[in-house]
């Protein structure tokens, strides 16, 4: 297997604007893996939170030596390997994953859903983000969203209020509402979520800093909304720290390795009764198709990172009524154009 890789940008249709920062693009690696001819894509995306950039993941990735697996060793095994050459660097890891997935899918003639087993195509509504910005530019945004059944919502502690209520001015749809870590105590986060709890809201995603863990206990006990993980939750070993203080979590392939890690978090959430949401950074419809071979096994998802772009290099995946069309070809099912 041979692996080859570039860097590229991409460019958003709007500055994306979260609690902490806002970017108008964002850096990502493409990466390729071939054997005898057929092409496996992954992808690294790499928002400034990951703490990754294109040098350190071309770095990581010119020490991946593929050459020592043969094409039937099992994922896990070389996921494996490439895990223990250094620590962190989980966008770059995830590349690889998405490749091999993507490769040895159409070795076999499969689509990578049904190499992992999962049957169903039936599928949770995706949400359309919208990001923290001025009242005209979030009207426009929700009437691009008018194919989505689910908005997602980004706010900040100060102005939030107003944009929920510009939102209610458009539509009626229900939101997912993500805190991205900044409302500053419990107290407030409750006050918040009672507020939210008569506005259609069917979730909350992150209130507290991340590793506030008791206080987000506090506020699951409490809370009339469920309250979803993401910042808290990297990879499989941080489930058993959280799973007493959200009532689901937010399993993205950037922060968590994956496909391989990332069914191992599903199983192991669902031995905990925790819900799942599927979610993305800002990628191509690589990895977003990759994140969509899970989708059957979700309760939430929020893959629509590919959709606030305008540089989409690959093609394949579509949405349909507001919920991923899960097509049966080889691989992720995407084609680079």
């Amino acid at each position: 297997m041979k692996l080859t890789f570039q860097p590229y940008n991409l460019i958003l249709k709007h500055t994306f604007s979260i609690a902490n920062y806002s970017r108008n693009t964002t850096p990502i690696v493409l990466v390729q893996i071939e054997h005898n001819g057929e092409i496996g894509y992954g992808e690294a995306s790499l928002p400034q939170y990951l703490g990754e950039t294109q040098d350190s993941v071309c770095t990581f990735l010119q020490k991946v030596d593929l050459s020592k697996f043969d094409i039937q060793t099992e994922i896990e095994e070389i996921m494996l390997s490439i895990d223990a050459i250094k620590e962190r660097n989980t966008a770059a890891k995830a590349a690889i994953d998405i490749a091999l997935h993507d490769l040895k899918g159409k070795i076999t003639n499969q689509s990578v859903r049904k190499m992992l087993g999962i049957t169903s195509t039936e599928t949770p509504f995706t949400s359309y983000t919208i990001g923290i910005d001025k009242e005209h530019i979030i009207r426009e945004k929700v009437k691009e969203a008018t194919p989505y059944s689910i908005l997602k919502i980004k706010v900040d502690r100060e102005n939030w209020r107003k944009t929920i209520d510009i939102i209610r001015e458009e539509t009626d749809k229900p939101l997912f509402i993500d805190a991205n870590q900044s409302w500053a105590s419990k107290e407030e986060a409750l006050e918040n979520i009672q507020f939210l709890s008569t506005k259609n809201i069917l979730l909350i995603e992150q209130p507290l800093e991340k590793s506030n863990i008791e206080s987000h206990k506090w506020l699951k006990e409490r809370s009339p909304l469920p309250i979803i993980a993401d910042e808290s939750v990297q990879r499989l070993s941080d489930i058993e720290k959280i799973k007493d203080a959200f009532d689901g979590i937010n399993i993205k392939l950037m922060k968590c390795t994956g496909i391989n890690e990332a069914l191992k978090m599903i199983k192991r959430a669902r031995q905990y009764g925790l819900k799942i949401m599927l979610g993305c950074m800002t990628e191509t419809s690589c990895a977003i198709a990759a994140a969509a071979q899970l989708a059957p096994l979700a309760d939430f998802i929020d893959l629509d990172g590919n959709l606030l772009i305008t540089n989409d290099c690959f093609d394949g995946l579509k949405i349909k009524n507001g919920k991923i069309d899960l097509n049966n070809k080889s691989g992720i099912g995407i084609e680079k154009l």
